[in-house]
């Protein structure tokens, strides 16, 4: 009998994220029974949930806590039938002046998360959500499930520690985890600490030019809704369980080659300007990332649905009617 989310209690960590609100989006129209978890502010914030339409959000259960907060994860997984962790610290050069907050959120998150399942009398899969960034630069393209894992950023290294721990958790307990490790993820509601969303707010700003760092690193890019999409077919799918499954579109795409495209879906074109501060540390910048997805066409029958030029027009769009979440004129990490 084929597994379905309809009427299953599912819970989602960092439900007020990029992904993880398109992720919602999706649980909510697969009738699923949706707990949101937010991260706690006084001023009550849903983040990018508040971008989806109020009939998700009448839909789903939005509950506020912090991933490092073991007492208020185990009682967010309690009753659900699904997992889905994406709760994390992302941004990468951020990484380089807090690393310790990468370990408490990322490493010691994913351990409450995993306890509290494996605690669960009723889970039937939790999906741990990585990130291609594990593999550093390719050595292998592309870049398949063994490739070797590469801390090339205290952000990698701390998403590293956090697959592991899914791993043994896996491994000595027998927990129905599988490791979803998506490529590079972009579309509405990704902030500038992204390459795409930088490009596109600098671009619809009117920006005389473009300011980036890096232009020869290459991406394997995929659209919010098929990363999403990607998430629910390995949690209704018992043969992932204990496996390591990349994401990705099999597609890859340089930064010039995605400045290009952007500047050709919003018509405009500008002169690329190289910032240094924009440059990561030599050792650290990851080069190549290109997924091999055959494992999870195999394993679900996913494949990624939206075209790059598709997205980034999609993408260009929301950016230009929020313009106001971005100061293209800033830098920051």
């Amino acid at each position: 009998m084929t597994e379905s989310l309809a009427g299953k209690q599912v819970l989602v960590t960092g439900a007020d994220g990029f992904i993880g609100s398109h992720l919602v989006e999706q649980l909510v129209q697969s009738g699923a029974r949706v707990r949101a978890l937010v991260y706690y502010n006084s001023w009550n914030q849903i983040g990018w949930l508040n971008d989806v339409s109020h009939e998700v959000i009448q839909s789903a259960e939005i509950i506020q806590g912090d991933i490092r907060d073991a007492e208020r994860i185990n009682g967010a997984v309690r009753g659900c039938d699904y997992v889905f962790h994406l709760s994390s610290l992302i941004a990468i050069p951020y990484s380089y002046v807090a690393a310790r907050s990468y370990v408490d959120t990322n490493v010691t998150g994913a351990l409450n998360v995993l306890q509290a399942s494996r605690n669960s009398d009723c889970l039937i899969r939790l999906v741990h959500v990585s990130t291609s960034e594990v593999y550093g630069t390719a050595q292998l393209v592309p870049i398949d499930e063994n490739h070797p894992l590469v801390g090339q950023s205290p952000y990698s290294a701390s998403k590293i520690g956090a697959d592991k721990m899914a791993e043994s958790f896996y491994l000595s307990f027998g927990l129905p985890v599988v490791t979803a490790r998506p490529f590079n993820t972009y579309g509405p509601r990704q902030t500038a600490r992204a390459v795409i969303p930088t490009i596109a707010s600098q671009l619809q700003s009117g920006c005389a030019e473009l300011r980036l760092g890096a232009l020869t690193p290459t991406r394997d890019f995929n659209f919010a809704t098929d990363t999403a999409a990607g998430m629910i077919a390995l949690a209704l799918c018992k043969q992932s369980e204990g496996e390591v499954v990349n994401i990705g579109s099999g597609e890859e795409w340089s930064i010039e080659e995605t400045a290009k495209l952007l500047m050709e879906v919003t018509g405009r074109e500008v002169p690329i300007i190289c910032d240094e501060d924009r440059i990561r540390p030599e050792k650290s910048e990851v080069n190549r990332l290109l997924a091999d997805n055959t494992k999870v066409r195999q394993l679900t029958g996913w494949k990624s649905q939206v075209s790059f030029k598709s997205g980034l027009a999609k993408t260009a769009e929301w950016v230009g009617r929020n313009i106001h979440f971005f100061n293209a004129e800033r830098y920051t990490i």
